[in-house]
């Protein structure tokens, strides 16, 4: 953390909760004087007035220029456009940084826009990413429709069985991809494994033949989960689900080592995916600070909804690392641990309808999804996730349809699947739409 040194000596007293710190950030902030505000102003200007040619040099010099063990932001900086920076988006990847016990956070227009800004400065022509077979739809197209282009290849593997990692690392591998918990099926990577499977790799390479580890911990968020305190290089997140929390903004962040913000500065400018201030603004003031509180009442509703749909003959399977019967208890209560080093396992269930065949499954998951979307009051038929209303989806033919039909049961997608991100009602309430909808289906 020794990038942000002079900045935390004010953002992070050992007298003071990491919850505090989400809803407070800095109280003397160096890049705007808002002390006589209690909630920091939204910035409304995409360009910045300079007050002479040699400002503007200096400012355009400075930028995304940080030489070794130089603080990033110990002073206010000279703001010139907003592609290459503004107040909101800085205030809020401090605290994004300190919340992900991360050197640097850079935000980008979405959570794919992170993805592509991640990858974009640990690849290029010739380089091979190792990837967990079972993947967020986007993120697989991404990998298997777009980087083939730019020679850059994908090898998809089981996380879960390290030696398979091993075996697929060649002289060429970049990165090991995955996320965790795994959308949509909850399958958990042993973060701290892949890491030392790393580490091993590096030991007999070059820093230019460098072995990184990236994981996108969206359905975790920062209160449930930290994957580089666990030895992973990069973190990723959607800001548009949990950590932004309202569904009123779509963003990403990658989080990381100090060497990288510079990087990752100048693939945001050139490639233009800057998340905007008015998009920071709600995370920074609503989604930060409220954090903490939404997913502790969303960990303790998804417990009694998810113990709740075990016990329902319509479902043949549910997977919420919450659960006594979760595959991987042990691992979720080692890895996902909130601030105060509490089991927290999230606020997202995955479950499997039951069915004679494949195709009965699917059957049942449609009608079912159906009738929810119809009949339901406290559940929607909606994409994202981590939102303060439950959502519930099917993969297979949604978020996940970019994977061609065949491939998806071997990737772990069961066709009669369903993904239920669980909202701030009460859970009888939840569970009362989810009792009408599975006896229709019975």
């Amino acid at each position: 953390m020794e990038q942000n040194q002079d900045v935390n000596q004010n953002l992070q007293p050992d007298e003071h909760s990491t919850e505090a710190h989400l809803i407070y950030g800095q109280m003397q902030d160096p890049h705007w004087d808002y002390s006589h505000h209690v909630i920091p102003p939204m910035t409304a200007s995409a360009t910045f007035r300079l007050d002479s040619a040699q400002r503007g040099a200096q400012g355009f010099t400075e930028f995304a220029h940080h030489t070794e063990g130089m603080s990033i932001k110990t002073r206010a900086p000279i703001y010139i456009y907003d592609r290459l920076g503004e107040p909101n988006k800085d205030m809020l990847e401090e605290t994004l940084a300190y919340a992900d016990q991360g050197d640097i956070a850079v935000t980008f227009a979405s959570g794919m826009a992170a993805i592509s800004g991640v990858l974009g400065i640990l690849t290029g022509s010739g380089s091979e990413i190792v990837a967990h077979k079972t993947l967020y739809g986007c993120t697989y197209s991404l990998l298997t429709n777009w980087y083939p282009r730019q020679r850059i290849t994908t090898t998809f593997v089981d996380f879960t069985d390290l030696a398979a990692v091993e075996r697929a690392i060649t002289k060429d591998t970049r990165v090991l991809y995955m996320e965790s918990p795994v959308n949509p099926t909850m399958r958990l990577v042993d973060l701290a494994a892949v890491a030392a499977i790393a580490r091993r790799v590096n030991a007999t390479r070059s820093n230019d033949e460098r072995l990184f580890t990236v994981v996108d911990s969206t359905f975790a968020t920062p209160f449930c989960q930290r994957p580089i305190a666990l030895g992973i290089d990069f973190t990723i997140h959607s800001l548009t689900k949990g950590i932004g929390g309202f569904g009123t903004d779509v963003g990403g962040v990658v989080v990381g080592p100090k060497w990288s913000y510079d990087m990752l500065m100048l693939y945001r400018k050139d490639f233009g995916g800057i998340l905007s201030a008015k998009s920071a603004w709600p995370v920074l003031v609503q989604g930060l600070p409220t954090l903490a509180v939404r997913m502790r009442q969303m960990q303790g509703t998804a417990l009694k909804v998810a113990e709740f749909l075990s016990s329902r003959p319509e479902v043949s399977g549910v997977f919420y690392p919450g659960l006594p019967s979760f595959p991987q208890a042990e691992l979720a209560r080692r890895q996902m641990r909130d601030y105060d080093g509490q089991f927290a396992p999230g606020g997202m269930i995955y479950f499997v309808f039951q069915g004679e065949s494949p195709r009965d499954s699917l059957n049942r998951a449609e009608r079912f999804i159906n009738h929810v979307a119809s009949h339901a009051y406290c559940i929607t038929l909606a994409v994202s996730l981590g939102n303060i209303r439950t959502l519930i989806e099917h993969p297979g033919s949604m978020t996940h349809s970019a994977i061609p039909a065949e491939d998806q049961i071997a990737k772990g997608l069961d066709p009669g699947g369903v993904r239920l991100s669980i909202g701030l009602e009460k859970p009888e309430d939840i569970t009362g739409d989810l009792r009408a909808s599975l006896e229709y289906v019975r």
